[in-house]
């Protein structure tokens, strides 16, 4: 199993502490609560709807406080941001009910939620000015590079505590390295690893802003940079590579034709005369346009950030659940998510929008589900539909699913077919990654 393979890493020095007795292993750290307050606090964002106007035209005079070069801000260790945050599932019973599933396991959604706001906060902690309590820069998530996880289950009765700290730094953007570990028997577990990469902005959020530079100060801190960098160049190639830019490789373009194949339905017309219209699914198979799930959200102002527009941590919590369930009606059994993976925040969502949100399963191999989440605003006054973001999941089933094989063949490269190797390269770089 995946899951097994998941290394134990060493815990920093901060978690090895002597855990105190009791339900709660870490009395006096920050929580959830008080993460997204501090957030609002360093933006000075406003807790009133019909206020948020006024608060960020108030920002605008932050203006004068932004670096004119990278070099003119001090540099950063990787401690400086190092955050720890506790999210007291065991000892503080009355928070359980918003993370329970029916299941009796926590929602992964909030757990998405929770990585995203802290992912900010640590990045305002690394660019954080002495004497200075609202930061002039607009701090939002530009992608999430990779979640894996290495626990099935996420118990809803277990204390859970987050870390991380800025682990790379560009000129205007960076790299956030979190783990999250639960509480069992006195001592902290693994559950998973994030990388997300967060960009600065001005105070209104319309132009890149520097950010200070990191000082790594050990071997070990200079490897996490290090992998920060080929981070880096590993999405420029993805990219580069992508299908929406380069044709399929010849290894690719024998797949695709030997699925066709393998659906022409020869007993139509004869060996010599078959059409190219004439298929049948083969055994133990489901049609790509039969394995999705369309939903619609109304994006209320309940649903907003500290920018006033909509958190990007709700929409990956609604992108997953939808992708779940693609997952649970494609396999008929309940599914395990074991990666999350290049989640990029293309548009902002503006409150009011209706986003519409459309799962497709794209790949399996043996019990492994891999769903793509595509999310689009509508705009009801001009009838026009812009993509937001697009998710990549990778679940594992209970059982061993059917195959999910792409119908159409017409064209030079038909969208299923692109569809299908696209979730094949996702899930083999999630393979090579766990």
């Amino acid at each position: 199993s995946a899951y097994r393979l998941c290394i134990m890493r060493k815990l920093p020095s901060l978690l090895a502490r002597t855990v105190t007795s009791g339900t709660s292993g870490s009395p006096g750290l920050p929580d959830m609560s008080e993460v997204r307050s501090k957030l609002r606090d360093v933006v000075g964002a406003s807790t009133n709807w019909r206020d948020h106007v006024q608060a960020m035209q108030e920002r605008k005079a932050l203006h004068t406080l932004l670096a004119k070069r990278q070099e003119d801000l001090p540099p950063r260790r990787m401690k400086d941001s190092y955050l720890e945050v506790i999210l007291p599932l065991g000892s503080q019973p009355e928070i359980r009910e918003k993370y329970l599933n029916v299941h009796n396991s926590v929602r992964f959604g909030r757990i998405l939620e929770d990585l995203d706001s802290l992912g900010v906060l640590i990045c305002y902690t690394h660019t954080k000015q002495e004497m200075q309590p609202r930061s002039p820069l607009s701090i939002v998530t530009a992608l999430v590079d990779k979640i894996n996880l290495c626990q099935k289950i996420i118990h809803p009765d277990c204390d859970i505590k987050f870390t991380g700290k800025v682990s790379w730094v560009g000129k205007t953007s960076m790299e956030v390295k979190m783990h999250m570990l639960q509480l069992h028997d006195g001592d902290y577990s693994p559950v998973l690893d994030a990388t997300f990469v967060m960009v600065a902005r001005d105070p209104e959020n319309k132009r890149p802003a520097f950010v200070n530079p990191l000082v790594p100060e050990s071997p070990e801190e200079e490897e996490i940079f290090k992998q920060g960098e080929l981070n880096k160049m590993r999405r420029i190639d993805f990219s580069t590579a992508s299908l929406l830019k380069m044709a399929p490789t010849a290894e690719e373009r024998n797949i695709v034709h030997d699925i066709f194949l393998n659906t022409l339905d020869t007993r139509q017309e004869g060996e010599g005369t078959v059409s190219f219209q004439s298929r049948k699914l083969p055994p133990n198979s489901v049609w790509m346009e039969d394995a999705k799930l369309k939903g619609l959200e109304i994006c209320h102002p309940e649903e907003r950030n500290i920018f006033n527009r909509i958190f990007g941590g709700f929409l990956m919590r609604k992108a997953f659940e939808l992708g779940w369930a693609t997952a649970c009606s494609y396999g008929s059994s309940r599914p395990f998510i074991v990666s999350v993976d290049d989640i990029m925040f293309q548009k902002p969502v503006e409150v009011g929008s209706l986003l519409l949100l459309s799962g497709q399963v794209c790949y399996t191999e043996n019990n492994y589900i891999q769903v793509r989440v595509h999310s689009e605003v509508y705009n009801a006054n001009t009838r026009e539909h812009h993509t937001t973001n697009i998710f990549h999941f990778t679940f594992t089933s209970e059982n061993e699913v059917p195959q999910v094989v792409p119908k159409t063949y017409g064209g030079k490269y038909p969208i299923k077919s692109m569809l299908y190797l696209d979730g094949k390269r996702h899930f083999t770089a999630v393979m090579k990654e766990i």
